[in-house]
C-alpha cells in the first residue's frame, strides 16, 4: 500500500448541545449551499484531540508533548531559578520573553500563546540556570543573548532541536504545526489537516431558558426562590468531519521515525472517532462516537466529500444517518466515475451501507490498525 495521503471522513450525531461557541456565546455557524449550518471549528477539534486523557491519548504514545501558553517563561522556566537575585531573575525573564515573544511583549496581555515542546522548555530552563550562575544581571542577559540571538552561527529557537532532538517542539507541533511570529525559522508545517465540521442539514437550534434556584430563599414561602434567569443556545445535528494526514510530512516531522508515525495515526483514528468537543459539558453531556468513519489511503491529492451535502439533507427524512451516508456513497461513486478509483478504502459504519470500494465494514480497532499499516508500508 503506497499511501501518500490518508483521508478520514466521519459522520457523528449530537442532540441538545453547544459544541463550539462564538464571541457572543452562540453556536458557530457556516453558510453552505444556501442554508446555514452549525459548525465546529478545526481549532476546537484539534484542542480536544490534543488534550484528552484516555488510553488513546497522544500523551500515551511516549513522545514529548508541548505546552501552549503566553506565560511559559513565568510559569515553567522561572521556578528553576527561584533562588537567583531579584535583579538577575528579572533580567533573565525579560531576555527570554523578548527572544520567545518579541521585543514588545513584556506584558503578558500583549503576547500570543506560544506552543513549546517539553524538550525546548527543559533546554530553556537549563539556559536560565546557566545565566543565573554567570554573575550579575548584565552577565546573565549576555548568556541568553549568546544562546538565542539570530544570525550565522547563533542558536535561535529553531536551532534548539540540535540539542533537544527532532521532537524538540513536541508531538503536537509535529502533528498540527506551529507558527512562531518572533522566529519564523522555528515554524513547523502541519502534517495533519483538519476541516471545520458542519451539519449535513440546515441548522437546528433553540434558546434554552432556565433559572437558578436559591436554596435558602426557596425555603421561605414569602420570598421568590429564583436567584437568576438565564438563556443559552442549544443545537442538534449530524456533523460531517474531514481530516487529511500527509504521511511523508508526518514521518519527516517525527524525525523520519515511521513506526512512531504509524502509532500516531492509530491513536488519532481512535481520537477522531470517539472524542467529542463541547462547551457546557456539565449540562449537556456532549459525548458521541462517529456512526460512520471512512478511511482512504492513496497517492493522489486529497479531496473532501463535503460536496455531498452542498444541498442540505432533508430533516424530515425517516433516517437522517442513512440519507447522509447514501449521499456520501453517491459522491464517492461520482468521483470514481470521473477520476477513477486508486485509493484503498476501509470503513466502520453502524448502519448497513454500500460504500464503493469496500466489501465490508470493520470495528474501530481494526480500522485504526489498517490505517497504521498504510503508514508503515508507505515507504
Amino acid at each position: 500500500m503506497n499511501a501518500r495521503f490518508i483521508q478520514i471522513h466521519t459522520l457523528a450525531s449530537y442532540p441538545a448541545v453547544l459544541l463550539n461557541r462564538d464571541d457572543a456565546g452562540l453556536a458557530k455557524r457556516l453558510p453552505y449551499g444556501g442554508s446555514s449550518r452549525i459548525r465546529v471549528s478545526s481549532q476546537c477539534l484539534k484542542r480536544h484531540w490534543r488534550t484528552v486523557k484516555d488510553e488513546w491519548a497522544l500523551a500515551e504514545i511516549g513522545a514529548p508533548m508541548a505546552v501552549r501558553s503566553r506565560e511559559v517563561v513565568e510559569r515553567k522556566i522561572m521556578p528553576h531559578i527561584a533562588d537567583a537575585a531579584e535583579d538577575v531573575a528579572e533580567a533573565i525573564r525579560v531576555a527570554l520573553v523578548k527572544k520567545l515573544f518579541g521585543d514588545k511583549s513584556l506584558e503578558v496581555k500583549s503576547r500570543q500563546a506560544l506552543l513549546l515542546g517539553q524538550p525546548e522548555i527543559d533546554y530553556l530552563s537549563r539556559l536560565a540556570q546557566q545565566a543565573a550562575a554567570a554573575g550579575g544581571a548584565k552577565q546573565s542577559e549576555a548568556v541568553i543573548e549568546a544562546a538565542l540571538a539570530k544570525g550565522a552561527g547563533k542558536k535561535n529557537l529553531a536551532a534548539m532541536r540540535e540539542v533537544a532532538g527532532n521532537l524538540a517542539a513536541g508531538l503536537e507541533s509535529a502533528l498540527f504545526g506551529r507558527m512562531v511570529t518572533s522566529d519564523p525559522e522555528a515554524n513547523t508545517d502541519a502534517a495533519i489537516h483538519v476541516a471545520h465540521a458542519f451539519t449535513v442539514h440546515e441548522e437546528e437550534s433553540e434558546s434554552d431558558y432556565f433559572t437558578v434556584v436559591d436554596d435558602l430563599r426557596q425555603a421561605d414561602p414569602s420570598e421568590a426562590g429564583t436567584a437568576g434567569i438565564f438563556e443559552t443556545e442549544l443545537t442538534s445535528g449530524l456533523f460531517y468531519g474531514y481530516v487529511v494526514i500527509d504521511v511523508p510530512a508526518l514521518v519527516a516531522n517525527l524525525g523520519d521515525d515511521r513506526e512512531l508515525a504509524a502509532k500516531v495515526v492509530e491513536h488519532l483514528l481512535h481520537l477522531i472517532a470517539t472524542v467529542s468537543p463541547g462547551a457546557k459539558k456539565g449540562s449537556t453531556a456532549p459525548y458521541a462516537y462517529a456512526e460512520l468513519m471512512l478511511v482512504e489511503a492513496g497517492k493522489r491529492q486529497p479531496r473532501s466529500l463535503a460536496g455531498a451535502f452542498r444541498n442540505a439533507v432533508d430533516l424530515t427524512s425517516n433516517d437522517l444517518l442513512r440519507s447522509a451516508s447514501t449521499r456520501l456513497a453517491e459522491q464517492l461513486r461520482q468521483f470514481d466515475g470521473a477520476y477513477g478509483q486508486t485509493e484503498q478504502r476501509a470503513a466502520l459504519c453502524t448502519t448497513d451501507l454500500d460504500l464503493p470500494g469496500i466489501t465490508h465494514t470493520t470495528p474501530l480497532d481494526d480500522l485504526a490498525i489498517w490505517a497504521a499499516a498504510a503508514v508503515r508500508e508507505a515507504g
